[in-house]
């Protein structure tokens, strides 16, 4: 193979493209820049995230973006994957960015604050909101901690019924999470979280005797 054909091989469009994570008529090569998914998108609205410049960066086979922050501003609420004209998913590039940034470690900061999402599978079957994320959705939406705190009534008038799993379901969710070896995952994942926290710890204490 040569040079050429190797590097455009390599290039961060085809990685994205022949990733498992893309669907097979992911239309990435397609994009024509018009601007459809940033216009939507919840996320560009409240943060500087933008898919429009996240997909052209990939274009470019600029592969800095897998280094920028706001690429971990993203929902997954998939909006800009129901309004493309043209069949680009800027939700999927996203999850395989991400993806290449935790391969590379680059981003565990990103990644470790997320590990009490499985304690919350491991215990009642499905996800939940982070607890280290509360109070900084009180201070982004207003009366959102009366909200969660009152979910279960509002959830009963509405007849929705309660958010947990029943025992049985939750049992087998644990089945299949023991199967995947998701707890030692899990358990990694804490650790790495803990040294991050010292490691900052120490920097802060450092800085601090610098400026006594």
């Amino acid at each position: 193979m040569d040079k050429e054909k190797k590097d455009n091989k390599n290039n961060l469009s085809n990685q994205i493209l022949n990733n498992i994570k893309a669907s097979k008529d992911l239309g990435l090569l397609r994009c024509v820049q018009c601007g459809m998914c940033t216009s939507m998108c919840p996320a560009a609205k409240h943060s500087k995230y933008n898919p429009r410049l996240m997909v052209e960066k990939v274009l470019e086979n600029d592969e800095n973006i897998i280094k920028d922050e706001n690429i971990w501003n993203c929902f997954y609420c998939y909006t800009c994957h129901s309004i493309c004209g043209v069949g680009n998913s800027p939700c999927e590039i996203n999850q395989i960015l991400r993806q290449i940034a935790i391969d590379k470690k680059q981003e565990d900061k990103f990644v470790n604050s997320l590990s009490s999402y499985g304690d919350s599978f491991m215990e009642i079957g499905i996800g939940g909101m982070p607890k280290s994320f509360f109070m900084q959705l009180h201070e982004d939406i207003d009366g959102w901690l009366d909200l969660k705190s009152e979910l279960e009534d509002i959830r009963e008038n509405l007849d929705l019924g309660p958010v947990k799993m029943d025992e049985n379901s939750i049992k087998e969710v644990r089945k299949l999470l023991k199967h995947i070896n998701f707890e030692k995952r899990l358990e990694k994942l804490k650790s790495q979280e803990n040294k991050l926290k010292t490691n900052n710890s120490e920097v802060k204490k450092s800085k601090k005797g610098e400026t006594q």
